[in-house]
C-alpha cells in the first residue's frame, strides 16, 4: 500500500493529488470488475447502496490522504491518519486500557500536530479528514463484509465512486493550467501516467481491499484495527527510503505513541457472528476422523 502511496507522490508534479486518487480508483474499478463480474444482483436497492456508501467513504479517504502526503512526510500523515481506527476500537470497548490507547493516541497526533502546523497546517486537516474516512472506511466495510459478497460489492462500490468522483479528473495539478487558465489534460494522454494509475489501484487499492474485506469477514472491528498497529511505521519506513523522508525528534515519538496506542487496545470484546460457510470449509478440511 504504500509502496503505491510513494509512487503516487511522483505523479503530484503532473496531476492534483485528487486526481491521482481518483485514476487509482477507476484503475481499481476497472480491476475488480474484469475480475468479479458482479451479477445483476449486486447492481440493484440496498445491496448497491450499500456498497456505493462504502466505496465513496474508500475513495475519499483515498483523496484526503493523497492530499495529506502532498504536503506532510507519509510516515506522518499516516500515523495521523490512524485516529481513525484507533478510535473505532476505543469506542468498540469501555475498558481503562481501550480509553488509555486513545489517550496515547491523542498525545501522539498532538506531538505530530505542534511539528507540522506552523508548516503545512492544511496537510495536518486532510490527515485529519482520512482519519475521519478511515473510521467510516472500517465501519460500513464490516457491513458489506458481513453480507458475505464484499469483494464483488467492492466492485461496485468502487464504480459508484469513480464515477460520482469523475470531476476530481479537472483539478489542476502543479503546472496543470494552460495559459488560457484551462486546466491541462495532457497528462491523461500519456501511457506512462495511464499505466501507473492502474498499478497504482492495483497496489495501493485491490490487493489492500481484498484482504480487508477477507479479514473483515472474520474478526471484529477492533480487532481489525490491532491487526493494522504496524502500519505508521510501515509508512515512515517506506517514506525514508524511497522517499527520503527523515522524521524529527517530536515527530517520531508521535509516531511511536500512535503504533504504541494500537497495540495497547486489547483483542476482545468484538467477536464476529458466526460464519456457517466458513465452518463448513474448515470441517471438510478436518477429513475422515
Amino acid at each position: 500500500m504504500y509502496v503505491g502511496a510513494a509512487l503516487a507522490v511522483g505523479l503530484f508534479d503532473r496531476l492534483a493529488p485528487s486526481a491521482v486518487a481518483e485514476l487509482r480508483l477507476i484503475g481499481a474499478a476497472l480491476v475488480l470488475l474484469a475480475w468479479r463480474r458482479p451479477g445483476r444482483a449486486a447492481w440493484r436497492g440496498v445491496r448497491l447502496a450499500r456498497a456505493g456508501l462504502f466505496g465513496l467513504a474508500t475513495a475519499l479517504m483515498n483523496v484526503a490522504y493523497y492530499e495529506a502526503i502532498a504536503r506532510l512526510p507519509l510516515g506522518t500523515a499516516v500515523a495521523i491518519e490512524f485516529t481513525g481506527p484507533v478510535l473505532v476500537a476505543a469506542l468498540a470497548s469501555r475498558r481503562f486500557r481501550d480509553l488509555g490507547a486513545a489517550g496515547l493516541a491523542a498525545v501522539g497526533v498532538l506531538l505530530i500536530a505542534d511539528v507540522r502546523w506552523s508548516g503545512s497546517p492544511a496537510g495536518v486537516l486532510w490527515a485529519l479528514g482520512a482519519a475521519a474516512m478511515w473510521a467510516a472506511y472500517i465501519l460500513l466495510g464490516k457491513r458489506v463484509a458481513r453480507a458475505g459478497s464484499g469483494i464483488d460489492d467492492l466492485a461496485t462500490g468502487f464504480t459508484v465512486a469513480a464515477v460520482v468522483l469523475l470531476p476530481l479528473l479537472g483539478v489542476g495539478g502543479a503546472g496543470a493550467a494552460t495559459a488560457f487558465g484551462v486546466t491541462n489534460l495532457a497528462p491523461l494522454a500519456d501511457p506512462g501516467v495511464i499505466t501507473l494509475s492502474v498499478g497504482l489501484g492495483v497496489l495501493s487499492s485491490v490487493v489492500p481491499y481484498v484482504l480487508d474485506q477477507v479479514v473483515l469477514r472474520r474478526v471484529g472491528q477492533a480487532r481489525f484495527a490491532v491487526l493494522l498497529a504496524l502500519l505508521p511505521a510501515t509508512a515512515t519506513l517506506v517514506g525514508l527510503v524511497l522517499l527520503g523522508q527523515l522524521p524529527g525528534g517530536a515527530e517520531a515519538v508521535g509516531i511511536v505513541l500512535v503504533i504504541a496506542a494500537v497495540a495497547v487496545r486489547s483483542r476482545d470484546g468484538d467477536e464476529p457472528a458466526p460464519d456457517p460457510a466458513a465452518d463448513t470449509v474448515r470441517t471438510d478440511r478436518r477429513g475422515p476422523g
